[in-house]
């Protein structure tokens, strides 16, 4: 689905299996490592040799640098452009593989389940699975939480 349209995007276009295709992101080194600098400062994402010494093989990205990419990509795909309210948080995170310098990631979410607020009107519920591939096809990271989104009529 395309999803970079003048369209808002509301609770009502949130469909059950809905896919939404979030695009694709070459990681650097250089970000790799920023990001570790202040955020998690461990060897393996400070230095390529001590990635390659570790179980991670290369230079790798925290798992933390792992979901704030994901998180831009969603914001970029279409969470910006939505009525959504933010989240009431994650069912759960999965890194699967490591994220290495040079890989080039694809991310999508589908849309599990939805419901709207029993205490809200106006305001509906919906659950997103969500994963991203390296440029192998390997899943990197699994997602699942819920988004608060606003009704075409609350807005």
């Amino acid at each position: 689905m395309n999803t970079k349209s003048d369209k808002k995007w509301a609770y009502e276009d949130l469909i059950d299996g809905l896919t939404i295709e979030l695009g694709s992101k070459l990681v650097l080194a250089e970000e790799i490592v920023e990001f570790a600098k202040e955020f998690d400062f461990q060897p393996m994402h400070l230095d390529e040799e001590a990635g390659k010494a570790s179980i991670l093989g290369g230079l790798g990205a925290s798992g933390w640098h792992t979901c704030a990419m994901f998180m831009r990509m969603m914001c970029d795909a279409f969470l910006l452009n939505s009525t959504s309210q933010g989240s009431p948080g994650m069912d759960f995170t999965r890194w699967k593989k490591p994220v290495l310098a040079g890989d080039t990631l694809t991310a999508r979410s589908t849309v599990v389940n939805r419901r709207q607020s029993n205490s809200r009107p106006g305001l509906g519920l919906v659950t997103l699975r969500s994963e991203m591939t390296n440029q192998n096809g390997d899943v990197v990271i699994e997602l699942q939480n819920i988004g608060l989104f606003l009704t075409r009529d609350a807005t």
